[in-house]
């Protein structure tokens, strides 16, 4: 799979030990409460939202521009809570995607403009179709092709869906670099 570069401005991005890279221009409320497992991209815009409820985002995983990510809620006769939201491994995120699932499993693609409801389960090796609304509650099986508003299942994935996304993800990370034009040379110490 060819991965065409994407050029991102060095100073408008944090890289952190583990090989995240956030952008300063992202929003992430209560950073405290959230993990991210390394080499993950948090691009520009994006909002998480760790000050409801613990959010963990699993390795390799991309969130594309203006994305939303927070924790589920439910109410109840006294109030609400919040639940924690955990995102697998190998999870990409398209652009100006409202994420409020209970959980995303690995290996699962979710295309541009979607809505995934309170509470849904996303299971390993699956896929959301650009545009697409999940009711929350909804329980995404393996290997399905979500799509529609409400989201209805459209078709399987092949079973090498897992290598897919893996190289997928891996090559938006290794090709996801500084513009050169954006790196200042740095004085060589005597």
């Amino acid at each position: 799979m060819e991965c065409p570069p994407v050029m991102y401005s060095k100073a408008e991005y944090i890289e952190t030990a583990s090989g995240n890279k956030v952008s300063r221009q992202s929003v992430l409320c209560g950073s405290q409460n959230i993990v991210l497992n390394g080499k993950t991209i948090i691009m520009s815009e994006c909002i998480v939202r760790g000050d409801l409820a613990n959010v963990r985002i699993g390795r390799h995983c991309v969130i594309s521009q203006r994305s939303v990510i927070r924790p589920p809620f439910k109410r109840f006769s006294k109030g609400g809570a919040f639940f924690p939201l955990h995102i697998g491994d190998h999870v990409f995120i398209d652009e100006d995607s409202i994420i409020n699932a209970a959980q995303i499993g690995s290996f699962v693609y979710i295309g541009k403009n979607c809505v995934i409801g309170r509470r849904c389960i996303l299971k390993d090796c699956c896929a959301i179709a650009d545009n697409t609304v999940l009711p929350p509650d909804t329980v995404v099986p393996p290997f399905t092709v979500m799509a529609g508003s409400p989201a209805q299942s459209v078709g399987e994935l092949p079973e090498c869906t897992q290598e897919n996304l893996t190289e997928l993800t891996k090559c938006y990370f290794q090709n996801f670099i500084p513009d050169p034009a954006s790196v200042k040379a740095t004085p060589i110490k005597k």
